[in-house]
This record gives C-alpha cells, sequence and structure tokens, in this order.
C-alpha cells in the first residue's frame, strides 16, 4: 500500500527540522518505562538463576531444578512475540502513548504479584503453576512496551539525530538492569524468602514514577500526521507481514546476537560462577552492575555515533566482537579472579550489548514506513527475544555434554549469526540519506511526512 504526502494535521507541520518541542523529554519518558520494565524482567531473570531452583522445584536435583527456573524463565519471552505483536498493530492503528502506558502498568502488576506468591513448600504444585501465569503475562507486557517507546523518541526527534535520541529509552534497559541487580545485592543477606520477595515488591516504586511521566507525554507527531492524512492501514499487522516479511527476519537475525549474548552472560553465566562458588555471587552481580551502569552511557553513545557514520557498520563491530570474545569469557570465568569476573561483565554488557542496543532503535525502524513501523520492528524484535529466553537453559544441556566449552561455542554461533543479519540488511543511514537530509534542512521547514527520511523516501522502502 503506498503511502500518500498530502496534507498533515496541523501538530505535525509545526514540528520543525530540530524535531519536537518536548523531544528530549519524550525521549526520557520513554526510558523511564523501559527502564521499570527491564527491572521486572530482569528480576525474574535474577531470581532464576540464584533462587527459583530451590523455592518452586525444590524436590528436583540442583540441575534439573535450575533448568526448570529456567524454562520459566523461557516462558516469559516465548510471550513476548504475541506482545510485539498485538502492541505495534494498536500502536500502529491507535496511537504509540495508549499502548506505552497499558504495557508499563500491567508489567508493574504482574512484577508484585511474584513477589507475594506462595512457595513450593506453601502451596505445592500450585506455586509453579502461578509463576509460569504471571510469567506469561510479563511477557505479553515487556513485549508491547518496547516498539512504542523507542518508535515514540524516533518519530519526535531531529531527522539527523535519530539514531541518539531513539537510543536513549535503550538505555533505560541497562539502567533497570542496574537497579534490578543492586537491589537483589542490598538484599541477598536478607532471611529466609525476603532475599527475592523485596526486590519484586520495590518495583511499585519505579513502577508509579514511570507512570507518572509516560501519562504526560504527547503522542507522536508523525502518527498523528499519518492518522489525519488517511494513510493508516486497517491492519497493520498483516500489511507488515505481507510487504516486509523480510525485514523483520532481517531485524530477528540483528537482534538474536544482541538477545542470547545478553542472556547467556546475564543470566547463564552468573548460574555457572555461583555454581562453582557460591562466595563469588556477590562479585558476578556487583560486575553485572557495575557494566550496566556502563552500559547506559555506551548505549547513547553508540546512538549518537551511528547518526556520524551510519547504523551498519556499528553493529559489525559488535557481532565482530562478540565472535571473539565468546572462548575468552569462560576462560576468564573458570580463573574465579574477581577482577577478571568483573572485566567479563564490562566487556559482554558494557560494550558489546551496549553497542548493539544502541544503534538498534534507529535502525529497525527505518526498515519500515510509518503506518506500519511499530508492528514490523516490535515483532522481528520481540521474535528473536523468544529465541533467546531459552539461551540460560540451553547453555545448560550443553555444559552437561561439552562443559564451559559448550555455552562459550553457542555465544559464538549467535555472534556468526549477528554477522549474517548485517551482510544481509541495508544501511539506513549512510552518506546518501545523510547528504539528503542535511539538504533538505538547508532548504528550509517541511511537513514532516514530506521530509526525507532516513530510509531515503517511501518507495525506496517499499522495495527494500
Amino acid at each position: 500500500m503506498s503511502a500518500s504526502n498530502s496534507a498533515s494535521s496541523p501538530a505535525a507541520v509545526t514540528a520543525q527540522d530540530g524535531g519536537t518541542r518536548g523531544k528530549l523529554r519524550t525521549s526520557l519518558g520513554a526510558a523511564a518505562g523501559t527502564c521499570v520494565e527491564n527491572y521486572d524482567f530482569v528480576a525474574y531473570g535474577t531470581a532464576s538463576a540464584l533462587y527459583f531452583g530451590d523455592v518452586f522445584f525444590p524436590e528436583s536435583d540442583p540441575v534439573v531444578g535450575t533448568l526448570l527456573a529456567f524454562v520459566t524463565l523461557g516462558v516469559g519471552f516465548l510471550m513476548r512475540p504475541i506482545g510485539g505483536a498485538v502492541g505495534g498493530h494498536l500502536g500502529d492503528k491507535y496511537g504509540r502513548k495508549p499502548v506505552l502506558v497499558a504495557a508499563l502498568l500491567t508489567m508493574g502488576i504482574a512484577t508484585v504479584l511474584i513477589g507475594v506468591l506462595p512457595t513450593y513448600a506453601q502451596a505445592g504444585i500450585a506455586a509453579p503453576i502461578l509463576l509460569v501465569l504471571i510469567r506469561m503475562v510479563q511477557g505479553l507486557a515487556f513485549g508491547a512496551e518496547w516498539g512504542g517507546a523507542v518508535m515514540m523518541a524516533y518519530e519526535h526527534a531531529p531527522r539527523r539525530r535519530r539514531g541518539l535520541y531513539a537510543a536513549i529509552p535503550q538505555a533505560g534497559n541497562p539502567l533497570g538492569i542496574a537497579l534490578a541487580n543492586i537491589v537483589f545485592l542490598l538484599s541477598v543477606n536478607l532471611d529466609s524468602d525476603w532475599a527475592w520477595r523485596v526486590p519484586f515488591l520495590a518495583s511499585s516504586v519505579l513502577i508509579v514514577v514511570g507512570l507518572v511521566v509516560r501519562v504526560k507525554l504527547t503522542e507522536s507527531p508523525e502518527f498523528e500526521e499519518t492518522k489525519a492524512s488517511g494513510r493508516t492501514v486497517r491492519n497493520p499487522l498483516v500489511t507488515v507481514l505481507r510487504n516486509d516479511w523480510r525485514n523483520i527476519l532481517r531485524i530477528i537475525a540483528l537482534r538474536v546476537v544482541e538477545s542470547c549474548a545478553y542472556y547467556l552472560t546475564a543470566t547463564y553465566l552468573l548460574s555457572y560462577i555461583t555454581d562453582r562458588d557460591e562466595d563469588d555471587r556477590g562479585i558476578a552481580l556487583a560486575g553485572i552492575v557495575i557494566a550496566s551502569l556502563l552500559a547506559v552511557g555506551t548505549t547513547v553513545l553508540s546512538g549518537a555515533l551511528t547518526d556520524r557514520i551510519g547504523r551498519r557498520k556499528l553493529y559489525l563491530a559488535g557481532c565482530l566482537l562478540a565472535v571473539a570474545f565468546g572462548f575468552p569469557m569462560f576462560l576468564m570465568a573458570n580463573t574465579g579472579n574477581p577482577v577478571l569476573v568483573v572485566l567479563i561483565y564490562l566487556i559482554a554488557i558494557g560494550v558489546i550489548h551496549a553497542a548493539l542496543t544502541g544503534t538498534q532503535a534507529a535502525w529497525f525502524a527505518e526498515l519500515f514506513k510509518t503506518n506500519t513501523r511499530t508492528s514490523g520492528a516490535s515483532l522481528g524484535y520481540q521474535a528473536a527475544a523468544s529465541v533467546a529466553g531459552f539461551a540460560p537453559f540451553l547453555a545448560v544441556l550443553l555444559a552437561e555434554s561439552f562443559d564451559w566449552a559448550g555455552p562459550a561455542g553457542f555465544y559464538v554461533v549467535i555472534g556468526l549469526v549477528g554477522l549474517l543479519g548485517v551482510a544481509t540488511t541495508r544501511e539506513t543511514w549512510g552518506p546518501r540519506e545523510r547528504a539528503a537530509a542535511e539538504a533538505a534542512d538547508k532548504a528550509g521547514p517541511q511537513p514532516r511526512a514530506n521530509r526525507p527520511t532516513a530510509a531515503g523516501s517511501e518507495e525506496a522502502v517499499r522495495r527494500s
């Protein structure tokens, strides 16, 4: 379905080439929500690695208990593509903002409920069943949230700085991760179940803050313009699957390396290090916290760098680093040296993961037209996440057969998948696109629908 460059809504016409007046507030508001969402989702992963095997599956042997805990972790990831499809469809049809608020509220309620769940000792088989059901709700909410958040930031941003502004919500990911692990570090010495309950209950504070910030955001000017000019489509999800399925597959390949690499490091490796020496649990958690705080800055800087050099080059560098780091990462972990353990997380999370996430938002957005952008990017992004959710589970199985070399080889393979994604995905912000945007800026303000996009043109996007 071709896009018409007809009349725009008054709100969209007043948006100048420098982006909307509230562009920074919008990006920070989106980041506040992604911070809360990631806090909630990662708290579950950390609890799975450290506590849930004993709390909800106590009659299993240690290895089976860990496997079952990671399976419940993966269930949430399986729900994320459904959440992404539903959230993306609603975001493209009715607006980005309502989806952001609803997803955050749903995620928050589910997380607090985990904090008050009965254990297996208290409720028997009902306890793990309830845990899985709540985890499914978490997955739906998390899947629905991401697309709207980054598209809001991207579509409010100045044309030539969209990499930077779209990366700000992505920086909410490591910030939420850091906060979750800080709370786990603080609660690790608490008696009994409070060690894992407190982090889930504490998220209620972040939820209130995130909701207050997001309710005050204004709707995306590009969505309002698309809606006013009658360019929305009846069924965005079906439309993007029919017209842009190749780009969805490309996003899956690009996203798998980032998502799997993160969960192999932050979830499986945490469990691996703790199993070797329980005293190293605090060191590993501290490494994740320090690396996540570093990643906040690295993510934003990576987005800004892509505005200067393009999206593809930086992603290529991140994938090559992942391929090179797989085996050294486990060799460093096997030493038990606290400095090397922390360094693992600084490299894997603070550099590799952050460089990839900082590039994704703008690059993925630019592969689709406005009227199907949230649906397409969300579906590809969350479909890859559903695979990544089982990465710790697969790593445990590989370690049983091949010791640490199994998970290390797995890490290298997913880096190669990312390289395949880079090789098959076009640059959306290369020299030609940057030159066109600069020329358009010199020509003066235009309706946002008539301006050259990072993708080059609507026709260029359609042909891709």
